[in-house]
């Protein structure tokens, strides 16, 4: 019962959301424009897809210091990608239980995935400061904010590895804040630092960080490329794509945060149409942009999901069953 009330939940989110991004554009001119999308920058955008999800195999290979053979981890992140776009993202707890069952611990399983999330947010508030900082006619404010948050995040992702490095000054650091603001204690702060300082011992380590660095570079820049072509698909001219696609790609990645909804249905598509119109690009144009974008990344998803699936020699039952296990203990 609870799940179907999720389920429900997570479909009127996505309706109120997608209404929010159709607003004021004609359904049949968003259809006609993506029937006139050229082929060959589709399946441009589709071998983009791929070519990001490989790349972050090769990340997560290294994070789990290639205890999983590069073909597997590539099968398991598809059927992390296909099983996202349920409700609530059951697709990473999927991931940890398909890497314990190739060997890998539960706790390193767990972790490397924690240190890809840090590293990929750095990424997008890092193209998100580039973007913002470049668009035409924009208050110098918003730029001076952006790059603000920009250096913010660096400097911060560098305290973290810090921390890691030397975890009893963290403790200590820890101990002097709760000592001056003793209500903290009830958030067990401590409890929360052991696992930030556990997800980043990898990239204590300079070989395993730069091979993650390096990797993430390479996975977001397929994805940019993967928008570039979306964008060639549907001709659109007179701005640049490329610098669109800095601000655009990293705004999808904070609307697929958002748990409760169905494949991202709705935040996808409006985090598109705020990118895209930014650049004067108009209404029924970026909406389409929107829905396209969408629909290659999950076709993509489910094709090689599937097929990872079939691969792994484990049935979608098998692997929804077993989360169902792992969420209740």
């Amino acid at each position: 019962m609870r799940r179907w009330i999720v389920y429900g939940a997570s479909l009127v989110v996505s309706v109120f959301f997608l209404w929010l991004a159709l607003r004021d554009v004609p359904l049949a001119e968003v259809w006609a424009g993506i029937q006139r999308a050229e082929i060959f920058w589709i399946l441009v955008s589709f071998a983009g897809v791929v070519g990001a999800q490989l790349t972050r195999a090769v990340r997560w290979r290294g994070l789990l210091d290639n205890r999983i053979p590069l073909g597997k981890t590539f099968h398991i992140l598809n059927v992390m990608m296909m099983l996202n776009q349920v409700p609530l993202r059951v697709g990473e707890l999927a991931r940890v239980l398909l890497a314990t069952r190739s060997g890998v611990p539960v706790v390193t399983a767990a972790t490397s995935i924690v240190v890809e999330r840090l590293i990929d947010i750095v990424m997008v508030v890092l193209l998100l400061a580039f973007a913002l900082s470049r668009l035409p006619n924009v208050d110098p404010l918003v730029v001076q904010t952006a790059t603000l948050f920009g250096v913010a995040a660096v400097a911060g992702f560098i305290v973290l590895i810090l921390f890691a490095r030397y975890p009893a000054f963290a403790h200590r650091l820890l101990t002097w804040i709760e000592t001056r603001l003793p209500f903290l204690k009830r958030v067990n702060l401590v409890r929360r630092l052991e696992e930030m300082i556990d997800g980043l011992k990898p990239l204590t380590h300079l070989g395993h960080a730069t091979h993650a660095i390096l990797w993430t570079l390479i996975a977001w820049a397929f994805s940019l490329a993967t928008f570039y072509a979306v964008q060639r698909s549907l001709t659109l001219v007179g701005y640049d794509m490329w610098l669109a696609g800095a601000l655009t790609v990293p705004l999808v990645a904070f609307s697929i945060a958002i748990p409760v909804t169905v494949a991202s249905l709705g935040p996808f598509q409006g985090a598109v149409r705020i990118g895209a119109q930014a650049f004067g690009i108009p209404a029924v144009d970026a909406s389409t942009l929107g829905f396209l974008f969408h629909g290659v990344t999950v076709i993509t998803y489910s094709v090689w999901g599937v097929i990872g699936l079939l691969a792994l020699g484990v049935s979608l039952r098998d692997v929804m069953s077993a989360e169902k296990t792992e969420t209740a203990a």
